[in-house]
């Protein structure tokens, strides 16, 4: 008997990362007017954007349904699976409360965690989970450590534009207008699983020295753990000269630097051109 890691694209693993990692990412359905598209499967994080940019209609995401996840669910306990699922924060999505209704038919094999993360928070989370179950540890014991450290996962980023919390009724107009006359970047985080505002900077130079100071302020980060850099659009320039400009925070710690796209459940509302990095913040 295995363990089987259930998560779902909001933690913007691609399907070729959950086959290397040996899990299931399920697909969240995005919506371009009348085109339906499956998260990460049909519709790549390049095309996302490509379209994002293309239209002035901004793109709806749907939560997947108990359904799904009951199949899911089937499918590893047929193979004599256990099942740990974590899903993005319920206090963004419904995917927590569709998990939760399907895994009542399967009490004594699956495990369900509401994160309260998303996007490269919930990344980390997931690989994490991967470490633990690689290292033998039982879904008992992953659980446990989840509940324990999944407030210890943090994100911090930095959008480029306001124009997409305007499109996406986050923002008044006037709001965005005088925001990007005067190149204003909201630096934001996730608390309680919901995304907020904690800083704006005056141009990306500036943004970047709030990602440091905050990073700092948060008790710096745990290098034995996993971290994440993520970005909104087309190129990852942005990301790094962030990477640059914080080589104090890193350089000598990290081995290699784990880029990753960021998919629509939070690229809908940054646009292109969004930096972020996620950690777990030491104890």
């Amino acid at each position: 008997m295995s363990i089987r890691i259930i998560t779902d694209s909001a933690s913007d693993i691609s399907q070729k990362t959950a086959k290397e990692w040996g899990i299931t990412v399920l697909p969240l359905t995005v919506r371009f007017g009348d085109d339906e598209y499956l998260s990460g499967v049909t519709l790549s994080n390049y095309e996302f954007y490509e379209k994002l940019i293309e239209t002035d209609e901004i793109p709806k995401t749907s939560q997947i349904p108990p359904f799904t996840y009951e199949e899911a669910f089937q499918e590893a306990v047929d193979a004599g699976d256990e099942v740990i699922c974590i899903t993005l924060s319920s206090g963004v999505s419904g995917c927590f409360q569709s998990a939760t209704i399907a895994s009542e038919d399967f009490e004594e094999s699956v495990s369900v965690i509401d994160s309260q993360q998303f996007c490269i928070s919930l990344y980390v989370l997931i690989q994490y989970a991967v470490s633990l179950r690689n290292e033998g540890k039982s879904r008992a014991e992953i659980v446990e450590l989840i509940e324990q450290k999944k407030k210890s996962a943090r994100v911090l980023g930095v959008f480029d534009t306001l124009e997409y919390l305007k499109l996406g009724g986050r923002l008044s107009s006037a709001a965005a207008f005088a925001g990007n006359m005067l190149s204003i970047k909201p630096v934001v985080t996730i608390e309680d699983g919901e995304v907020k505002i904690v800083g704006k900077a005056r141009g990306s130079k500036n943004g970047n020295n709030m990602l440091i100071q905050l990073t700092k302020d948060l008790g710096g980060v745990d290098f034995t753990k996993p971290i994440c850099f993520g970005y909104s659009g087309l190129t990852d320039e942005m990301l790094h000269k962030y990477i640059k400009d914080s080589a104090s925070l890193y350089e000598g710690k990290i081995d290699e630097f784990n880029i990753i796209s960021v998919g629509p459940t939070i690229g809908t509302y940054t646009g292109p051109g969004a930096i972020a990095v996620a950690f777990f913040t030491n104890d």
